[in-house]
């Protein structure tokens, strides 16, 4: 080995080192080894810079951002709330949700349907109180083992079958078909869903995503709730219902109406939330105390319960959830809600009363509002600027901004999206030109907040995957991982075409678990087919094996992008991937190679 070789490998080891020792974060491991190898000469300047052009790295940054408009937008999420709302546990959600969105990341690109997912799957674990880091690597997972299944469900897929097209080893050897990826995808994706359904909840953190972990300083309102005509808790009781493990929400008590209740004592009675043995019926009244974020999911992404008051406000194509404080002078101190007939006023729905941590039990409607008193307030766009001159109230905060959008606008955002994915599907535009051409329609049609989409970019991300490829290029410039390559085949060639088959897996694996996938296959696949040519065999397994271990990066973050995706989302630190990750990737090696030696062999 070289000497520039031997630097290389020394900083890759304290990188994993630090990663999974968690020495310092994952950004700035990355930052220190790629200085240094700037400073030795082994990366000039344009290389280390080189990543903030990658594509592949605009691109998930690019669908990160069409993912947050879609959700902000509102313009599928019916589809996903009915869903999402048939899965009650984690393990259910991965039969019911994952499983369903794994089949059809066969024939979309898994990157932009992550993208999409995440924002959905981060909303689903806050309202059924389940950690983000039980489901999001499940996602990830889940979708790239879907997309294995066809040449078009993933990139990588599609880069070995370009590969295939222009290789000079082996004349006549056509390219690939758009099942053949099948013979290891489908049963794989089987396999690697149940695994995930018995095992994930086991093997993964109950772990909070950072932001969350911040945000315990909200203000806590006491808010009233109906439950709808028809709803699902209807005849459930109290423990039943799961009402008692909402995140950021204590149910108080609930007040009954008897509507539905054969026993007419119980009739405008208040039932303690600890009352184990009275059904719920339609029309009760469910009394809350919950911070700010969980208030306004219950706005439109709990099923069943409806806000008191808000009646047909909420069917508003576009609104906001603010907080205002009463200024001392205001009309509305010492008059109640109703008496000052708040919403014909200002255009715009209380939810709640804060008061210095005072529990306001009486109803909304009827507290006397003081001076200092933060409202929680449901309202149309802009009445920051239709109140402040009165000096009623003065703004704290815009809490969330809440879009509906019409049938038209839903079909533009998603007829679009489909039309960007299918279009680069066959070749008439990049699938980044598309995406961004379809973003900033998106925002100059004013579809999407251009303030709010760009809140949500992840420059942590970006920072990692730019750091990430620098690294991958002084692999690649100084031979290093060529030269692994050639050693591992080298080393299993005595083991027989079995043992030849595990040694171009593994190398795969491990080059695109710490350098990267595109990487890993550019590299192995010339490798692979030199091996076929010189034993004289059939050269479309060999083709296979490295789409299949390249795509089965399961052990570390930083391999493959949509693992990428989650981790922020996820709460996760670089070492939760490796006790789920690895027996995964070894069950994928055993699955690739038993059916390609049985099918080709």
């Amino acid at each position: 080995m070289t000497l520039s070789q031997i630097t290389v490998l020394g900083v890759l080891a304290l990188v994993l080192i630090s990663l999974y020792f968690e020495i310092v974060g994952s950004a700035f491991t990355f930052i220190l080894a790629v200085v240094f190898l700037g400073l030795t000469g082994i990366l000039s300047s344009k290389e280390i810079l080189e990543g903030f052009s990658n594509e592949p790295m605009m691109l998930v940054i690019m669908l990160l951002l069409v993912g947050e408009v879609i959700r902000k937008t509102g313009a599928i999420s019916g589809f996903f709330e009915t869903m999402m709302n048939r899965a009650k546990t984690s393990r259910g959600f991965i039969f019911k949700v994952i499983a369903p969105m794994a089949a059809v990341s066969a024939f979309i690109n898994n990157t932009p349907l992550v993208a999409i997912m995440i924002p959905f799957v981060q909303t689903w674990t806050q309202k059924m109180r389940i950690p983000a880091s039980k489901l999001m690597i499940p996602l990830s997972f889940g979708i790239i083992l879907g997309g294995n299944i066809t040449l078009i469900g993933t990139s990588n897929n599609l880069i070995v079958n370009s590969l295939v097209h222009d290789q000079k080893i082996i004349p006549g050897f056509q390219a690939l078909n758009f099942f053949d990826f099948a013979w290891v995808g489908l049963p794989m994706m089987i396999i690697g869903i149940v695994y995930l359904w018995l095992l994930s909840d086991k093997l993964l953190p109950g772990r909070e995503p950072a932001i969350d972990r911040f945000s315990t300083n909200q203000r806590e309102y006491i808010v009233e709730g109906v439950i709808k005509s028809g709803s699902h808790l209807i005849g459930q009781s109290i423990p039943q219902s799961g009402l008692l493990e909402l995140k950021g929400l204590s149910l108080l008590e609930i007040r009954s109406t008897g509507s539905n209740s054969p026993d007419k004592a119980l009739a405008s009675v208040r039932i303690p939330s600890t009352d184990q043995d009275y059904i719920i019926c339609s029309d009760d009244t469910l009394i809350f105390t919950g911070n700010t974020n969980s208030i306004t999911e219950l706005i439109d992404h709990y099923d069943g319960i409806a806000l008191q008051e808000i009646g047909m406000f909420a069917k508003k194509e576009h609104l906001e959830v603010t907080e205002v404080v009463v200024s001392h002078n205001s009309p509305l101190v010492s008059n109640t809600v109703r008496e000052i007939r708040f919403r014909q006023r200002y255009g715009a729905v209380v939810l709640g009363i804060h008061r210095n941590g005072e529990k306001l039990m009486g109803k909304t409607a009827d507290i006397k509002i003081r001076a200092g008193d933060v409202i929680l307030l449901l309202a149309d766009p802009g009445i920051r600027y239709r109140t402040e001159e009165s000096g009623d109230f003065y703004h704290l905060q815009q809490v969330r901004e809440i879009q509906k959008p019409g049938n038209l606008k839903s079909v533009l955002i998603l007829g679009g999206l489909i039309l960007v994915i299918a279009l680069s599907v066959i070749g008439l535009i990049k699938l980044i030109m598309g995406v961004v051409v379809y973003l900033m329609i998106l925002l100059l049609t004013r579809i999407a907040n251009p303030k709010e989409v760009f809140k949500s970019l992840d420059y942590n991300l970006g920072l990692i995957i730019v750091m990430t490829l620098a690294l991958g290029t002084a692999m690649y410039k100084t031979g290093l991982a060529e030269l692994f390559a050639w050693k591992m085949i080298d080393l299993m060639r005595p083991f027989g075409l079995i043992g030849i088959l595990v040694g171009l897996y593994i190398t795969t694996a491990v080059l695109a678990a710490y350098v990267n996938n595109k990487a890993a296959v550019t590299i192995v696949f010339p490798v692979a087919l030199l091996t076929a040519h010189n034993l004289n065999l059939n050269p479309i397994p060999f083709a296979l094996l490295t789409a299949s271990a390249s795509m089965g990066v399961f052990i570390t973050p930083h391999g493959y992008q949509t693992n990428l995706m989650v981790y922020g989302p996820g709460g996760y630190r670089f070492k939760d991937f490796l006790p789920i990750g690895l027996p995964l990737t070894i069950i994928n090696m055993l699955v690739s190679i038993t059916i390609l030696y049985l099918v080709f062999f």
